[in-house]
């Protein structure tokens, strides 16, 4: 398993593009922390991010993942160019003809995916930590490890996603057509989604329901939004008559969608591989 993972991260490092995207998206990971110096003045109105409690535990795991996952596309064109780069480069056929089975070669690119997602979901783990305590008003033990499971959804979230990506690298063997397949399925999910929940069933929540099974919506689904959990925006909204319902909470049901989808993606890119003549 080492020497998969060990083959992967030398490609990885010794492409310079991929080399300069991994940094770069990792350094963007660390300027969420540049949002607490953030300061709005607008005549009497004066807003700074983080006296609004966007850093207090346990709110702070919800906001810094959703934030975190933003980023995960410069992730996603490492994943799909490290896959292009196979066929471009004749690497895929000559780690074949070395002694790497198919299985071994499409195991040791998920691993490589696992890899990314955790380190991710470790980074900001112990970001979040470092703000917190620099900035949360609550820093009593139980709330400051209260809704961690924002973490291990933010984890499965990106590996889904880099599984996805990894499919898609091997379908389309091209990373600028992989990666416009991926922008047309997101635009087909949308209008999908528009169609049943605003035409086919508007009165209902059967439309949600249906699209809750899409691979992008269930990723998406994982972590919500969490501006308007903000009990200043809440209060803004109370004060405009707006009743806010929605529900912030991690859910295991979809959880297991985004698994299953995992599983699948990683199925149809080992029998893509399997069945393809290189």
């Amino acid at each position: 398993m080492n020497r998969l993972i060990s083959i992967e991260l030398q490609k990885i490092w010794k492409n310079k593009a991929s080399r300069v995207l991994t940094l770069t998206y990792f350094i963007l990971l660390s300027f969420i922390a540049l949002i607490a110096s953030i300061k709005f003045d607008i005549g009497p109105f004066k807003f700074h991010f983080a006296e609004m409690g966007i850093f207090n535990f346990p709110y702070i795991w919800h906001f810094n993942t959703y934030v975190a996952a933003l980023l995960k596309f410069f992730l996603a064109i490492v994943i799909v160019s490290m896959m292009a780069n196979e066929y471009s480069y004749g690497t895929l056929k000559q780690n074949l003809i070395d002694g790497l089975s198919k299985q071994e070669f499409i195991l040791s690119k998920f691993l490589t995916v696992v890899l990314f997602a955790l380190i991710s979901t470790i980074f900001v783990f112990v970001m979040s930590l470092i703000l917190g305590y620099s900035f949360s008003s609550y820093t009593e033990f139980d709330v400051v490890f209260m809704d961690l499971d924002y973490l291990l959804a933010f984890f499965v979230k990106l590996t889904a996603f880099f599984s996805f990506c990894l499919f898609l690298g091997i379908l389309v063997k091209r990373s600028a057509f992989a990666l416009g397949f991926l922008l047309v399925w997101s635009i087909a999910e949308g209008i999908i989604k528009g169609l049943l929940v605003f035409k086919i069933f508007p009165n209902s929540n059967i439309g949600n329901y249906i699209t809750q099974f899409l691979p992008l919506e269930a990723m998406s689904n994982l972590i919500v939004e969490p501006i308007t959990r903000l009990s200043v925006i809440k209060s803004i909204g109370t004060q405009m008559g707006v009743e806010n319902t929605k529900d912030y909470g991690v859910h295991y049901l979809s959880i297991l969608i985004v698994l299953v989808w995992t599983f699948l993606f990683i199925y149809f890119s080992y029998n893509l591989l399997k069945n393809r003549d290189l």
